[in-house]
């Protein structure tokens, strides 16, 4: 292994240290550790004694009769836990930790939420580092060292964006490449919002990349098919319970509600769609959903025709990918805990940057500032010092960091999907041909 790479590696494994470090620690200290995983977890319980996941009172019974409730848990906590939001696919997934205790599931859904995202980090350095390895380990490492919310709430994304990664890694690596379809399977049947323009891309690509998305996609039903027979049987009416509970967390106040009422939307593991931005000022979904539709709309077009249309290499594939890893997290419902699919601007920020030029420099700056603003110690650092200076909502500086608090994270990723997107136009077109089949 060269200097280069050993550096490299160093900086990814310290970030690595600082991820099972803090989050092991948090995740004991939190007021309601692991309530993410309880979201899956007892919703699961209570498909397993055949009743209604999707039914907040049925999943109450079921956890009152377990035990599973707690003297602690407040009014939200108890919806968030019993109001189930996950589509049934999910359940594939979940019903195997399910049938575990409490304790056990927690730990190993702990060491597989880490264990995932290290090695996907890994598996990004390794496609970095064949440009910058030194740039590719502090990246990846920075990513890590700020993801604890993952492990101290049990969120499942950490795991479906992981699994992605090791997919993308598995295709354009053209190894292990069942490993890979199955991955993006599982990915997709557990947070479709998270993998679903990624497997887009794989479906438009051509060639190979096709075939590997429709074998994903052929996995997914497979995989999932007993899930959605089990749950349509014990719970005949779940597509409209599932609405309903949307609803309920959507519905002005709630903790989905992206305007200024919202009991969840901000602060640390905040809301970062579009809907943020613009329910500050329409908090009305009638206003702020089309609005976010509509900027992220043609941006989407644009990236489609480019990859229909243009031969596929490694180097538009990955700023292809790269574009979509932010540009995903706007037009519909994602938190802070999703942007980690920013691994995904890695390889193509560290081959801009051995092009050089401002092109390179540009691409440091963006993805940087991308990982800074969705890192979870500088939020938190931010947070602790904006409510321990007391400041006036009313004054300047407190509308300045009120602004930074609520719009910076959204309009960042936009301007990161927006930058590898020109980019990726740009090489597109400086060759402009037809699509490999």
């Amino acid at each position: 292994m060269t200097n280069p790479r050993r550096d490299g590696l160093t900086f990814l494994l310290l970030g690595a240290a600082v991820f099972i470090l803090l989050g092991t620690v948090l995740e004991t200290s939190f007021p309601v550790p692991m309530v993410d995983f309880r979201v899956l977890y007892q919703p699961a319980r209570c498909l397993i004694a055949q009743a209604d996941p999707y039914n907040m009172n049925e999943v109450q019974r079921i956890s009152q009769a377990e035990g599973s409730n707690r003297p602690s848990d407040g009014d939200k906590v108890r919806q968030v836990v019993t109001q189930y939001m996950y589509p049934p696919t999910a359940f594939s997934f979940t019903v195997p930790f399910a049938l575990l205790p409490w304790g056990p599931a927690r730990i190993v859904w702990m060491i597989l939420t880490m264990g995932s995202l290290i090695v996907a980090s890994i598996l990004v350095w390794s496609l970095g580092a064949n440009h910058a390895p030194v740039l590719a380990g502090f990246l990846a490492g920075f990513l890590l060292a700020n993801s604890e919310m993952l492990v101290a709430t049990g969120n499942m994304c950490g795991i479906a964006i992981s699994l992605c990664v090791v997919a993308v890694w598995c295709f354009l690596r053209d190894r292990y490449v069942l490993v890979g379809v199955l991955c993006l399977a599982v990915s997709l049947a557990i947070k479709p919002h998270d993998a679903g323009l990624v497997w887009l891309y794989f479906l438009l690509a051509g060639g190979a990349y096709t075939k590997r998305a429709w074998q994903a996609l052929l996995a997914l039903v497979v995989f999932s098919l007993p899930a959605i027979l089990w749950v349509w049987h014990v719970a005949p009416h779940w597509l409209q319970e599932l609405h309903t509970n949307i609803l309920a967390f959507s519905a002005p106040g709630g903790m989905n509600d992206p305007g200024m009422n919202s009991t969840g939307a901000h602060g640390l593991g905040m809301l970062v769609s579009l809907q943020s931005v613009f329910g500050v000022f329409w908090d009305d979904p009638r206003i702020y959903n089309p609005a976010s539709y509509l900027t992220f709309a043609p941006l989407l077009l644009v990236w489609v025709w480019y990859t229909i249309k243009s031969a596929r290499t490694p180097a538009r594939t990955w700023l292809a990918l790269a574009a979509m890893a932010a540009l995903s997290m706007l037009p519909v419902y994602h938190r802070q805990q999703d942007t980690k699919l920013l691994l995904l601007t890695i390889p193509a920020c560290t081959m801009l940057w051995v092009e050089g030029g401002l092109t390179g420099w540009l691409a440091v700056l963006v993805t940087s500032v991308g990982l800074l603003f969705t890192g979870d110690i500088p939020w938190a650092l931010f947070l602790g010092l904006s409510n321990k200076f007391h400041l006036s909502a009313g004054g300047v500086i407190g509308k300045l960091l009120l602004g930074v608090e609520l719009f910076s994270v959204p309009v960042i990723l936009l301007f990161v999907g927006v930058f590898y997107l020109v980019i990726y136009v740009r090489r597109c077109s400086a060759h402009p041909t037809p699509a490999a089949q």
